[in-house]
């Protein structure tokens, strides 16, 4: 039987790794991978869900080259609901 620590340490490890079952949840990731914001991950594949994410990586990419932003999540999601008001 494994130690209580090692097993920790083992769901630890595993918390870490990606566990994607549906494509919205791909889509997700690669946004949040784009725009280099993975600590919201969440976000973006629940927008992947609602949305075509054909077009939101689309509007990831076109943030993405852009030199002079900052907060890329930031500047996305401000671009989304712009997007979104019309």
């Amino acid at each position: 039987m494994p130690n209580a620590k090692e097993y920790l340490k083992e769901l630890a490890r595993r918390k870490k790794e990606s566990h994607v079952y549906q494509k919205h949840q791909l889509d997700g990731l690669e946004i949040s991978q784009i725009l280099e914001d993975e600590k919201h991950k969440a976000l973006y594949i629940k927008l992947a869900k609602e949305y075509d994410a054909g077009e939101l990586r689309q509007l990831a990419q076109s943030v993405a080259e852009k030199k002079d932003v900052r907060n890329k999540g930031a500047y996305f999601m401000s671009c989304l609901n712009e997007i979104r008001k019309k």
